[in-house]
């Protein structure tokens, strides 16, 4: 137990310090090669455009940090492991077939896609009139990828249970793949919504992950915990680079792999309710781009905020960046808490 806690430790510290090593390189690259997300001014977003103008030109991509970190880390640990099995450092490998094989695989092809959306909108090209691929687009993208994972969960693992924190475990049947579709696109496009000011979707997710990796622990799933630890490790290198001003952004292939990767684990660990309670920024955000659009649509165009999502709306009524991050880092944290407060408190009880 205590070797795995070290692991665990050992390798989330190195992750840091690996990440923040080569961001550099790839801080030259993006600021070199002018990869700058590019500020929408169509008219249709009059507040967000204004309030962000200055941030045009910023690089984006930086989410290259996380999942990239992540993979290689699991990669070289891998082999090290089957060169020098009986050595400390090939005891450090995290990569099985029962635990992280899907999470990875999940987290890397959806990066691939996010970063092939982020080239699109430094380029100018896709659906926005800056670039990028539309809302509707990434929610396909979203669903084909989470239909894959859902396939893959009923049908090779035989999962099919949802469990109730304090009430009962589900056996939904065929409903578990619509559920697990569900959780999945949910998250996706939560955390990126999320993703729109310096520092905001980096500091949630640390927690989130931070709390995943001791839910996986305490479920015995180790390798996922290391999982979880090598991202969080790798989300704090790239926070002391984004938050505000800052050097560059997430991006899509950021949100987007570690939003699916995020409801991924949580089906994973049969704790997709729990996520609810930890993600409560994440269910904020997206709850709030949801009631602006169904509020245009059935009330003639009104709004019920200034600009959604809903951290636009406290930067439109005068809130600094930086109060509005800090303070959703706040919540964030205490959501956590309480998440893993349930989820040890309903494992006591049943």
């Amino acid at each position: 137990m205590e070797l795995t806690i070290i692991k665990i430790l050992f390798l989330s510290t190195l992750s840091f310090i690996f990440t923040v090593s080569w961001t550099p390189l790839l801080t030259r690259f993006l600021y070199k090669y002018k990869l700058g997300k590019k500020i929408r001014n169509d008219g249709s977003t009059p507040i967000f455009s204004l309030l962000h103008a200055k941030k045009s030109g910023t690089p984006t991509m930086g989410g290259l940090l996380i999942w990239l970190t992540t993979f290689l880390f699991a990669i070289v640990f891998y082999w090290l492991s089957l060169l020098i099995p009986k050595h400390f450092i090939g005891n450090l490998n995290f990569l099985n077939r029962t635990e992280t094989w899907l999470p990875l695989a999940v987290l890397v092809a959806s990066a691939l896609v996010g970063l092939l959306d982020d080239w699109l909108d430094v380029r100018g090209k896709g659906t926005f009139g800056g670039g990028g691929l539309n809302i509707k687009h990434r929610l396909i993208i979203y669903t084909l990828i989470a239909l894959v994972g859902a396939w893959w969960f009923h049908f090779k693992l035989d999962r099919d249970i949802l469990s109730i924190p304090f009430w009962h475990s589900f056996s939904l049947g065929w409903w578990y793949l619509p559920t697990f579709i569900l959780v999945i696109v949910a998250t996706a496009f939560s955390v990126n919504e999320t993703d729109g000011l310096d520092g905001l979707a980096g500091g949630v997710l640390l927690t989130s992950y931070s709390a995943y990796a001791i839910i996986c622990f305490m479920m015995g799933k180790y390798d996922l915990a290391v999982f979880c630890a090598v991202i969080v490790g790798a989300l704090l290198a790239f926070l002391w680079f984004n938050i505000s001003p800052a050097r560059f952004y997430m991006g899509d292939t950021g949100s987007m792999s570690l939003g699916i990767t995020l409801g991924i684990i949580a089906m994973f660990t049969d704790t997709a309710p729990i996520l609810i309670i930890i993600g409560s920024i994440f269910v904020l955000e997206s709850g709030s781009v949801i009631i602006q659009v169904i509020s245009k649509k059935l009330r003639h165009g009104k709004k019920v905020f200034l600009s959604a999502p809903i951290h636009h709306h406290f930067e439109a009524i005068g809130w600094p960046e930086t109060k509005i991050v800090m303070r959703f880092w706040v919540i964030a944290g205490i959501s956590a808490s309480f998440g893993l407060a349930v989820f040890l408190l309903d494992r006591v009880i049943k």
